[in-house]
């Protein structure tokens, strides 16, 4: 499918950047408002199949709704992801995950300093995002993350999530599902604020719409349930 946001939109400014990550030069992709401004900031966190120009789209809408949104490329010490997706599903299985986690989070750094920003900042990922984005919201302070269909933290590890939190869910999706009580029994107890929702008749990946799994109305809800939540945690 072409992308919703093209990359020569008039409205947005968007490029390729490198930041300082845990493992030397990360790079990324950002886009923002072309109007000059301070905008909250967004880490998009890419699926398995690396920062493609799928995940650069979704950068791009953020973007259009009013943040500075950077993605990430996980695969930046192996020198950026491959076009290849299968070739990207191999490199993703050979990062250190402790390493991989603080290269995110040293995007939530620059996104926080960054002059075109407020220095407010969620976070936001796909897939292995989703389960990344768990991670960085039990790593560092943010003010909102939205993980879609990520693996769950441990529980021991759900009380340093001091960020609100809004999970998104596909309904046919054991493997990631059935980490869901434990995970919400842990956000209960240590008093998060969140909101779950599993999406009907949807399977694993249903916001991607590069591919066949794609649920054009359960995406667009969750997306504008995202948008309406990171305006409101951001403000």
């Amino acid at each position: 499918m072409c992308a919703k946001v093209s990359e020569n939109d008039p409205r947005i400014e968007a490029e390729k950047i490198t930041y300082q990550g845990e493992t030397g030069e990360v790079k990324a992709y950002i886009a923002k408002p072309r109007e000059l401004g301070r905008y909250p900031g967004v880490v998009v966190i890419q699926e398995v199949f690396g920062l493609n120009k799928h995940i650069e789209d979704i950068t791009r809408r953020f973007a259009l709704e009013g943040f500075l949104a950077v993605a990430p490329d996980a695969l930046s010490p192996h020198g950026g992801s491959p076009e290849n997706p299968d070739e990207a599903r191999a490199l993703m299985q050979t990062l250190n995950p402790q390493q991989t986690t603080k290269n995110f989070v040293a995007a939530v750094k620059y996104l926080k300093t960054h002059p075109h920003s407020t220095g407010k900042v969620a976070v936001t990922g796909f897939c292995w995002g989703g389960g990344m984005t768990n991670q960085v919201a039990v790593n560092t302070e943010i003010e909102a993350a939205a993980p879609f269909y990520g693996m769950q933290p441990k529980p021991e590890d759900v009380p340093k999530i001091k960020a609100p939190m809004l999970i998104h869910y596909a309904q046919d999706d054991e493997r990631i599902n059935a980490g869901i009580p434990a995970f919400e029994a842990a956000l209960k107890k240590a008093g998060v604020n969140y909101k779950i929702y599993t999406y009907e008749g949807t399977k694993h990946g249903f916001v991607n719409d590069t591919r066949p799994i794609y649920n054009e109305a359960a995406a667009n809800l969750a997306w504008k349930r995202t948008i309406d939540f990171f305006h409101e945690k951001l403000a």
